[in-house]
């Protein structure tokens, strides 16, 4: 024992872990898998969508594409630096939305395109064509 007082007092907790809400946030429930949120939560009546993800693209009609994507049913730009992406999310009502950012942003091989936020086979070469027939003439 020292003859001096402690100069602070410790905490009365063992360890020293940051303080999280114990519910999660918004943003951490729209990004978790599908899968997960199915087996966490059951099963959610979302309606059939399309999901663009894509970086930043040297292109004319980029900024465009960009404002368009802002209007779509969720837009989220995630990460930094070289993994930057857009997430755009479409519902079969934004027909037309969908086709005219995928005309800027389809042309880059590292956009993905997923139905119902997972990713299928003949997505581009399959799925969107059928999309586009929801368009009026």
């Amino acid at each position: 024992m020292t003859p001096e007082p402690p100069k602070f007092r410790p905490l009365e907790r063992f360890w020293p872990y940051a303080e999280l809400s114990e519910q999660p946030s918004d943003e951490e429930l729209a990004s978790l898998d599908p899968d997960l949120h199915e087996a966490l939560f059951g099963t959610t009546g979302r309606p059939f969508s399309i999901t663009l993800v894509f970086p930043a693209l040297d292109h004319p009609e980029f900024a465009r594409a960009l404002d368009l994507a802002r209007g779509a049913a969720e837009f989220r730009d995630t990460g930094t630096g070289e993994s930057h992406r857009y997430r755009v999310r479409f519902h079969s009502a934004d027909a037309a939305r969908l086709r005219d950012v995928f005309q800027v942003v389809g042309t880059a091989h590292v956009t993905e395109v997923l139905v119902d936020d997972r990713p299928v086979p003949y997505a581009r070469e399959l799925w969107l064509p059928l999309v586009w027939f929801l368009l009026p003439r």
